[in-house]
């Protein structure tokens, strides 16, 4: 089986590194080659758009930055639903918005090819180890047939329902993850203004009922003022916004949602953009 990668950044990469692992044949497109000269080196093809990569691939996944960018990858001029091959299979796991996941699924649809929105969680160690949690939205004997291929890169593979359902999903572990991040934080300013060692205080309560994802995995990167992005803070800004259009249509009230969009915007506003979203602490520096 052919299959197509297209967007090569920081999960990316490692998505594709693991598809070559498996021997699978990948060819890939990004609009910054530079970040794809060692998936050449591994194997991979280097294509020149999202078009010449529909007219190779049987199976093709997307992981770009921005709805506007999924929207260009797949209804663009050089897009994929133009030039997909029939019965191919479409794989979005960009974090994008649950209707244009279902404006894809339907255009596809129309043109013979299936769609899957399929957004990940796990960010840049998950992604390396092929351990992602991984919210499949779409048809699934679709899903079925590709699943296969998703445990190369995921270890928690759940279908959610219909086209959407995924996008979905990963906003609920996203405004999960907003809140979470503030509590990661202020315990760790908590610790030092008490006088405690972070580290120690972190081996306690990590396998405690506090215990989650964001305190084993970003707050060592805090104490360690490691601000590398696992997941950009940019990136995570527009998921939140995602999930707060969608709680507004619906009036729902999720003030913890809101303020943690409020607080990484400030860091935005102090340049803190292209850091991973462990870089929450610094909105604590005095």
């Amino acid at each position: 089986m052919k299959l197509g990668f297209i967007g090569t950044g920081v999960m990316g990469n490692s998505l594709v590194q693991l598809l070559l692992n498996n021997h699978h044949e990948v060819f890939i497109y990004t609009r910054t080659a530079k970040k794809a000269e060692n998936l050449v080196e591994a194997g991979a093809v280097l294509l020149e758009s999202p078009k010449q990569v529909a007219e190779q691939a049987d199976v093709i996944f997307t992981m770009v930055g921005y709805p506007k960018d999924v929207e260009e990858v797949y209804f663009g001029e050089n897009g994929l639903l133009e030039y997909a091959k029939e019965n191919a299979v479409l794989i979005d796991m960009t974090t994008s918005k649950p209707s244009l996941a279902q404006r894809i699924f339907q255009a596809a649809a129309d043109k013979g090819v299936h769609a899957l929105d399929a957004p990940v969680s796990g960010g840049d160690v998950g992604a390396k180890k092929g351990t992602l949690s991984i919210m499949v939205g779409g048809e699934q004997p679709t899903f079925i047939s590709v699943l296969s291929l998703l445990e190369l890169v995921g270890e928690n593979i759940i279908y959610q329902g219909p086209a959407g359902a995924g996008q979905h999903t990963k906003m609920c572990n996203q405004i999960n993850i907003a809140s979470n991040m503030i509590g990661v934080c202020e315990s760790l300013v908590y610790a030092k203004k008490a006088g405690l060692d972070p580290e120690t205080v972190l081996r306690s309560i990590s396998s405690g009922a506090a215990g989650s994802w964001s305190l084993s995995n970003l707050a060592p990167r805090m104490i360690a003022d490691d601000f590398q992005p696992g997941f950009y803070i940019k990136h995570f800004i527009k998921d939140m916004k995602i999930a707060a259009e969608e709680a507004e249509a619906w009036g729902l009230n999720l003030p913890g949602l809101r303020l943690s969009l409020s607080m990484y915007e400030s860091l935005v506003d102090k340049g803190y953009s292209d850091n991973g979203t462990q870089a929450l602490i610094k909105y604590y520096d005095n």
